[in-house]
């Protein structure tokens, strides 16, 4: 019960840092097209940010610090805290060398880089994306390690600083446009200096809490320690998993291309949305799992993570599966109020809740495979999921190409759903077999309940859609307020009918609350 509970405030942390990082990022996009508008510098910008973005994706997010939480945790619990300590020493200056490496092979080969990656850009274009690339490959050094220090504070039971970092980074873009670009005589550049600021203000922010910890990084320490190898023996499979999952997204791109124009960024637009609930629940509940995991694992106690395993399939079911019931009934109004202004017409509203709906369909397997995921990483073990993963893209891929002529944009999206699915059901399986039961019998009732319970709350929000229809044309208060009554009053049937089913996971979470 304590470790249930220690997940689900971990997630709760978790959870509120990445909707307040969330919506900070719609208000820095919103702040550089203000400022920059579509043109010569915003290409420049998002061309040379994409470089050490993609380094990022590879070697920084989820990829670190899910290696680092179960090597450390094992380390932790079989050989003390001291120990444990030495490693995260070990890996901060062996990271630190590699990174100014690559960072230094990066400033230098900018030009080169630049080519590949924008093959259209010349002369003045050219040369400030050049310079953008320069200033900004830094920022790797920062997030690497800012990503390290995330996997060992999360295994020391602290995730609130690492959680809230992206916030600060958001933050420091939209400072610099507002108090740094309008004095420079290339503005884009100040942009530029805020995200290499943003970084550092990143790494920062961890420093004191690894010193509460008993991290003091600056104590003395060998560069090389043998536990690092098994962090890197972990993470190989991983960055390969993350440079596939690249592939997969540059080969949907491909793919909408070809359809009518728009495609794309129907296909964006409606990704975003489903991003949220993902982002907020689904992420920030397999980031908090992974260190409970990791010490039951390390421990052997295999029928307690067994029934960690279980709780987290659970309560997010408990949460995703109500979420995208919720998407596709008020799909339209949704679009509608968040993104019909301008350009963005009714047609356009149509098309992007019409991917919307075959995204939404795939949203309790996106979120579940998550959890999945955490429990292979826990036990150590990288290789398979990787190994599921291709074949889940492969059939995503092959999705997409059978189901883009009869659905165009929307069968891309149903495509990613499926794929998902199939990740799912390989992983599950795989861990049914090594593991045995894992209490999939208790899964599989309360997942139940949890449909039983949305579908009657999807008939109440039809019901309210068809009594009080949205108008798009008139006043946007009066949209917002009926997609606001309809949300509040979807939860309220939701959480009547979990009442009514004495869901456990309702009564779990309200028994958080009245503690809190």
């Amino acid at each position: 019960m304590d470790e249930k509970r220690h997940v689900t405030r971990a997630a709760g942390v978790i959870g509120a840092a990445t909707l307040l990082s969330r919506i900070l990022g719609f208000v820095r996009d919103m702040v550089i097209a203000w400022f920059f508008g579509a043109g010569r510098l915003s290409d420049a910008f998002f061309v040379a940010f994409r470089i050490p973005n993609l380094l990022r994706r590879l070697f920084a997010e989820g990829t670190l610090s899910m290696a680092v939480v179960p090597v450390f945790t094992e380390h932790m619990t079989r050989h003390g805290r001291d120990e444990a300590f030495a490693l995260a020493r070990s890996a901060v200056r062996m990271l630190s060398l590699i990174m100014a490496a690559v960072t230094l092979a990066g400033i230098a080969g900018a030009p080169w880089i630049v080519k590949i990656v924008a093959p259209g850009f010349a002369g003045s274009k050219f040369a400030l994306t050049v310079t953008l690339t320069r200033i900004m490959f830094p920022y790797i050094i920062c997030i690497c390690l800012v990503a390290l220090s995330m996997g060992i504070l999360n295994a020391l039971g602290h995730f609130a600083a690492p959680a809230l970092a992206p916030v600060f980074l958001n933050l420091s873009m939209i400072g610099s446009v507002l108090f740094i670009a309008p004095h420079m005589e290339t503005p884009v550049i100040g942009l530029a200096i805020g995200v290499l600021v943003g970084g550092l203000i990143q790494l920062a922010l961890q420093v004191p809490f690894l010193i509460r910890k008993g991290v003091v990084i600056w104590q003395k320490a060998h560069i090389w320690h043998p536990a690092l190898k098994k962090i890197g023996l972990l993470m190989g499979p991983a960055v390969f998993g993350a440079a596939v999952y690249q592939v997969n997204i540059l080969v949907g791109t491909l793919l909408a291309s070809l359809l009518p124009e728009g495609s794309v960024s129907y296909l964006y637009y409606a990704d975003r949305l489903v991003q949220f609930p993902l982002g907020i629940f689904a992420i920030s509940t397999s980031v908090a799992l992974l260190p409970s995991l990791s010490r039951q694992a390390a421990a052997r106690d295999y029928e307690a993570l067994s029934d960690t395993f279980a709780y987290s399939m659970k309560m997010i079911f408990f949460i995703t599966i109500p979420a995208m019931a919720g998407l596709i009934v008020l799909r339209e109004p949704i679009v509608g109020l968040l993104f019909m202004r301008g350009a963005f017409d009714s047609e356009s509203m149509r098309l992007t809740a019409y991917a919307l709906f075959h995204y939404s369909l795939g949203l309790w397997a996106f979120s579940a495979v998550r959890i999945l995921v955490s429990t292979f990483y826990a036990l150590q073990d990288t290789k398979t999921p990787v190994k599921m993963a291709t074949y889940s893209i492969i059939a995503n891929i092959a999705f997409g190409i059978i189901l883009m002529g009869p659905l165009e944009h929307g069968g891309l999206a149903l495509a990613t759903s499926l794929g998902s699915m199939i990740n799912f059901c390989l992983l599950a399986a795989v861990l049914r077999k090594r593991m045995g039961g894992f209490h999939w019998k208790n899964i599989v009732v309360s997942t139940m309940k949890t449909v039983v319970s949305s579908l009657v709350m999807a008939g109440g929000l039809v019901w309210w859609h068809r009594q009080f229809p949205p108008d798009y044309a008139g006043p946007e208060m009066y949209l917002l307020a009926n997609v606001f009554i309809a949300i509040i009053a979807g939860i309220i049937i939701y959480g009547a009918c979990a009442a009514v089913l004495q869901r456990g996971e309702l009564k779990f979470l309200t028994s958080m609350v009245k503690r809190n």
